[in-house]
């Protein structure tokens, strides 16, 4: 066996030698001398209402914030992205890295006194690729090649067939069908967190009120006011509750960016967000108080290709070459984002994506080239395109799509009618297939390069995209040790075909209170854990 403990600097596809196990912070790291405050309550901005709590049918960043808190998977993630224990305190390999075994901690508990086991994660897992289920992460499981997941999800085996078992109460393994050195990166995702089945077999899809949940995080849900607020306590039965300092925390859904700035102003918030074009006089007034950071995430539009008018190539890129990227990121978002001509991030641990060739054209050319495919697609001034904009209610999201319209109309015979939904219900819109051209986002879900690739191979692919190349590179890229050329490859088609319009990459951007400390605001991947945060005393 190839001992990997879980904070080797680094992973390995191939054999490890074993490291030792080195005591890592797991809950909130106060510097010596700071005085903590009497209340330990912390009240955030979560940018929306979740669709889900459920941790097998949570899709985007909302629900995905309240999930780490509430649960806990086999590995938490640290501040700067490595992997630290979580119900698991270490793994280990075979000689050829297709099996990990897991040890569970032995004192891990469900918050109603219940002891957290393997049991439980192959449940979950299993419940994940389940057809019944529904999860729209499914495709997370199936990416690392877990033995049967494809069959499963594809409803030609069931899913107690999926590569996973308990070995016994304590130890959970994992087999997949070739190496992959990025698996262990995954397991903090939140479709791999486990639930308690007793509850979700009682209470079927009302299972994640707060009568009835059973969580194994460092917090319980006490309140959940739909589009108000979300009120969590800490779970008293969570293994290292001792180290956990925040005794309440409340995430309040605010779409509106300018609202989040008021109501941090007043004294309501302790982390919020505020309108990018604001950021000079913010900066003078409180400049100390405002956090920009570069996130693992990339800002687009994904256009349905089996509808008309997106169905033709030449309409897609002419609708990408159309955007001034860097109008975007200078004066509409403004806040250190920058241009983005391919789906993966600069940022991106152990890959350099090479820019398109229309990256490297001036925006008069690209507007030129524009003009000329709409005209060869058989659009005029007499016959303009039309068509609609799907956006999730937000002010940053209008005003960028305001400004993309505008762009369009200006280069090309474009006309675009703006349409903005709330956060479910766009969710179900997109994945629906109702739509022709929409806004979207992706922050990766571990640091490398597949988490946003494989998006348009077998991943949340909403667009109803297929290229076979493309997916076959994807699917090869797995087991190589250095996938980079099939990943640059990938980017060359998505130009090639432009089944998504990239525009922007992130950065973090959070107002932040000077009496908090431990929020991880700088995570590349926008990741934190509220046990990690403490309240300092004025």
């Amino acid at each position: 066996m190839n001992k990997t403990k879980l904070l080797q600097s680094m992973l390995l596809a191939s054999a490890v030698a074993a490291a030792s196990f080195t005591p890592q912070v797991l809950a909130a790291d106060v510097p010596a001398g700071t005085k903590l405050a009497d209340v330990q309550e912390f009240v955030r901005d979560n940018g929306a209402e979740p669709g889900s709590l459920d941790p097998q049918k949570i899709e985007g960043v909302p629900g995905a914030n309240l999930a780490r808190d509430l649960f806990e998977g086999l590995l938490n993630q640290g501040r700067n992205g490595d992997e630290l224990p979580g119900v698991a305190t270490d793994y280990s390999t075979n000689d050829d890295n297709t099996i990990y075994t897991f040890n569970l901690r032995n004192n891990a508990k469900w918050s109603n006194g219940d002891t957290v086991t393997a049991h439980d994660f192959v449940f979950a897992w299993q419940r994940a690729v389940d057809p019944a289920t529904g999860s729209p992460y499914s495709w997370f499981i199936e990416i690392p090649g877990i033995t049967n997941a494809s069959a499963i999800i594809a409803g030609e085996k069931e899913p107690s067939e999926l590569g996973v078992r308990a070995v016994d109460d304590f130890t959970f393994e994992v087999t997949l069908d070739a190496p992959v050195a990025f698996f262990a990166k995954m397991v903090a995702h939140t479709t791999m967190f486990p639930v308690h089945q007793g509850t979700v077999d009682a209470h079927g899809d009302s299972w994640t009120k707060p009568e009835n949940i059973v969580t194994n995080g460092a917090y319980s849900l006490s309140e959940w006011r739909v589009n108000e607020r979300m009120v969590m306590t800490r779970n008293t039965n969570y293994w290292n509750d001792a180290e956990t300092i925040i005794n309440k925390v409340t995430h309040l859904p605010i779409e509106a960016v300018s609202a989040s700035l008021a109501r941090y102003r007043s004294g309501e918030l302790d982390v919020g967000s505020f309108p990018t074009e604001q950021i000079k006089p913010l900066r003078a007034e409180m400049g100390d108080e405002i956090y920009i950071t570069p996130k693992l995430c990339t800002y687009y539009y994904i256009m349905n290709v089996q509808k008309a008018p997106f169905d033709d190539v030449r309409v897609r890129k002419a609708l990408s070459y159309a955007i001034d990227r860097n109008i975007i990121t200078e004066y509409i978002t403004a806040t250190g984002q920058l241009p983005a001509y391919g789906l993966t991030p600069e940022i991106t641990n152990n890959f350099s994506p090479k820019a398109p060739a229309y990256a490297g054209m001036t925006q008069a050319e690209r507007n030129e080239a524009a003009s000329a495919l709409l005209a060869e697609a058989g659009y005029s001034d007499a016959n303009p395109l039309e068509m609609n904009l799907l956006y999730n209610t937000s002010e940053s999201h209008k005003k960028i799509a305001i400004a993309i319209s505008q762009m369009w109309k200006q280069a090309m015979p474009v006309e675009t009618t703006l349409e903005n939904q709330e956060w479910k219900t766009y969710l179900s819109t997109r994945n629906e297939g109702n739509f022709s051209i929409a806004r979207a986002g992706w922050c990766g879900d571990y640091n490398e390069a597949s988490t946003f690739l494989d998006l348009l191979g077998s991943g949340d692919n909403d667009g109803n995209y297929v290229n076979q190349e493309y997916i076959d590179l994807m699917k090869a890229a797995k087991t190589m040790s250095d996938p980079s050329v099939n990943y640059n490859r990938a980017e060359e088609i998505l130009a090639e075909d432009m089944p998504i319009i990239p525009i922007y990459q992130y950065t973090g951007v959070n107002l932040i209170k000077p009496h908090v400390g431990g929020f991880a605001y700088d995570n590349p991947e926008g990741n934190f854990y509220t046990r990690d945060v403490f309240i300092k005393a004025d």
